[in-house]
């Protein structure tokens, strides 16, 4: 005779058959439609571009259609609202810099999203500031530039076009106690005529916009905010090595989801990201851009992220700069 504890627990396993076939069944079905990747800059900005390249790449591994969508608006905060409060079924994804969720936590009072509602499942690649001059710049070396800023007194200007510049920028300035002053531009873009003819001394440029016009001899990088060189770039020196002590900062890309997401979707999303950041073609691609490549799985990613925001109110701290309304 059948017990009643022996229905139970036969019972038991078979909710627990279920629940295994169904996840496999997640796994094996997805994706069953579009998957939408938020984009969080507008169309053709630097960006843009490595959201578009990472997502079009990470096709083919993940299978079914892949549709960016830029999301644009407060440094990049509309987009991650916009991701963190998506359903959780794998259909809505972010590539972004990670980095940049950390920071936009200590750069504004209130951006409207916490680092728990992300789940990071891997990343790609590093990529620090650079701090730049003209082509026609009489300045070869940070020392050299340090010396005239000095001199110029509040006579002196940088530029920034994006947050992490901005405290970049003014870590550099407190800690040598300079008077120069902050120039912000909507754009690098926007930047450039003001930078050739004088107006301001130096700018603080992301790498997808500063590294390939080094090469190409159309601004001289002096030195690159990371702690230390990057692969792709050894002859430009570090901000730190160069006399100025503490500054390091590195951004980084990577893959998110909402909070939440079942885990055999998760898993899909991430070994299609990281096979195309394996790729020899993406290396070769982002080393162009100036990037180094950094590849590692979720729970490395995860952990960087919450040790980053972190080390973002220390940058924004040393700083002096007061949290964005």
């Amino acid at each position: 005779m059948t017990t009643r504890r022996q229905m139970l627990q036969a019972g038991g396993g078979l909710v627990l058959s279920s629940l295994t076939d169904l996840s496999a069944l997640a796994d094996d079905s997805y994706p069953a439609r579009e998957v939408h990747v938020i984009a969080a800059y507008p169309p053709g900005s630097g960006a843009d571009v490595f959201t578009r390249y990472f997502a079009e790449n990470m096709r083919p591994f993940l299978g079914g259609t892949v549709i960016v969508e830029n999301k644009v608006g407060a440094s990049g905060n509309l987009a991650l609202i916009y991701v963190s409060k998506a359903k959780p079924d794998g259909y809505t994804v972010l590539i972004h810099a990670p980095s940049a969720i950390a920071a936009n936590l200590s750069l504004f009072k209130n951006p409207g999203y916490e680092a728990s509602a992300f789940d990071v499942l891997g990343t790609v690649c590093r990529l620090p500031f650079t701090l730049s001059v003209s082509p026609n710049s009489p300045h070869k070396t940070l020392q050299s530039l340090i010396a005239a800023v000095r001199a110029k007194g509040a006579n002196a200007s940088y530029g920034t076009t994006a947050p992490t510049g901005q405290v970049a920028g003014a870590m550099m300035k407190n800690i040598l106690k300079l008077a120069v002053v902050e120039v912000p531009y909507r754009t690098a873009a926007d930047s450039v005529n003001d930078l050739d003819s004088g107006a301001v001394d130096y700018m603080m440029y992301d790498p997808i916009f500063a590294i390939p016009r080094h090469r190409e001899g159309k601004v001289r990088v002096l030195a690159i905010s990371s702690k230390e060189r990057m692969t792709a770039v050894p002859d430009i020196p570090t901000i730190d090595e160069s006399g100025v002590p503490g500054v390091d900062i590195m951004g980084w890309w990577g893959v998110a989801v909402p909070a939440g997401v079942p885990q055999p979707i998760k898993d899909k999303i991430s070994g299609a990201f990281l096979k195309m950041a394996e790729r020899p073609e993406t290396k070769e691609w982002l080393s162009n851009l100036g990037g180094d490549a950094w590849v590692v799985g979720p729970a490395e990613a995860q952990a960087q992220m919450l040790k980053d925001v972190k080390n973002w109110a220390d940058y924004v701290r040393i700083a002096n700069m007061e949290p964005k309304g």
